[in-house]
């Protein structure tokens, strides 16, 4: 299960900007995952819970948003929404397609107090 190692690199994430802002508590974070990520949601959340314990995140609410996949289409030169990595291009058809977007996670903001 990644999402463990995941939630630990958030968690040392936080407490940088804690001791770096001077903040107590996170009482929300929210994460920007993209299609392409690998990341399991439901198992997200339940290492979040068990990793923030004893953190300024401790008890903070996990908001995911959904970034979707992206990619550049080499037959019709034009950069397109995907649903999946092998996908034919939504616009012309066509099978040249590099991935540009869709593989990040990133911590996009936090309320703190």
């Amino acid at each position: 299960m990644h999402e463990m190692s995941l939630c630990e690199g958030i968690r040392g994430i936080v407490e940088d900007q804690a001791r770096a802002h001077g903040f107590d508590t996170v009482r929300t974070l929210r994460l920007e995952i993209g299609r392409f990520a690998g990341v399991e949601k439901d198992a997200l959340a339940f290492a979040f819970d068990v990793v923030m314990r004893g953190s300024p995140a401790e008890g903070a609410r996990l908001e995911m948003i959904d970034l979707p996949g992206r990619a550049m289409c080499y037959d019709c030169m034009v950069e397109v929404e995907i649903e999946d990595r092998l996908a034919p291009c939504p616009r012309c058809g066509g099978g040249k397609l590099m991935p540009v977007a869709g593989d990040e996670m990133r911590i996009k903001d936090m309320e703190v107090v």
